[in-house]
């Protein structure tokens, strides 16, 4: 049995890469919020200072979160909290472990996952159709580093005031596709 924990990132960007504006979301995705929450219930989340802040409850229920901040005294009750993306992603990994998890998450905002993207096993992305002004941007995806699992449409309304698509993205491992002995 591989018994290996995924870092995993999970985003919603505009086809702009926006992924915030003013610390907020730009778009309001009822099914994507609803995704978002099921598949990270019961995982561990890293997010940065930032997006704990934009959280509309502290800590999200239901998970492990890890806050990463350069500032050494920041409080974040019910929440651990970390100054270095290792230590952050290893006390999660840690956790996942011992509670029989199989990922990780990373959920914001933009300088964690320009930390996270290099280590990620895995991206559930949602492309959403929409190129909002923002202020912070998901980092470009190399399309040869990934490969699409599932994709999910989803139409305007319900909720949705944009379409949009959830894709599940793998890593691709050069050893997986190397034909070179």
């Amino acid at each position: 049995m591989h018994s290996e924990v995924k870092l995993s990132l999970i985003v919603a960007r505009g086809r702009n890469n926006v992924i915030g504006v003013a610390g907020q979301l730009p778009w309001r995705l009822k099914s994507d919020m609803m995704f978002f929450k099921r598949v990270t219930m019961d995982h561990p989340i890293i997010m940065g200072r930032k997006t704990w802040e934009s959280l509309p409850k502290h800590p999200l229920p239901g998970r492990e979160n890890i806050v990463m901040t350069r500032d050494w005294t920041y409080d974040a009750p019910g929440a651990r909290v970390y100054s270095s993306f290792p230590a952050a992603m290893n006390a999660a990994k840690a956790v996942a472990k011992r509670t029989g998890k199989r990922e990780v998450f990373v959920i914001g905002g933009e300088a964690i996952y320009t930390l996270a993207l290099p280590l990620a096993d895995r991206v559930y992305l949602t492309d959403v159709d929409a190129a909002p002004e923002g202020d912070a941007y998901f980092p470009p995806l190399d399309a040869q580093e990934w490969h699409e699992s599932t994709a999910e449409a989803f139409g305007v309304g319900d909720g949705n005031n944009h379409a949009f698509t959830i894709r599940q993205l793998d890593r691709v491992h050069a050893s997986a596709t190397s034909t070179r002995p």
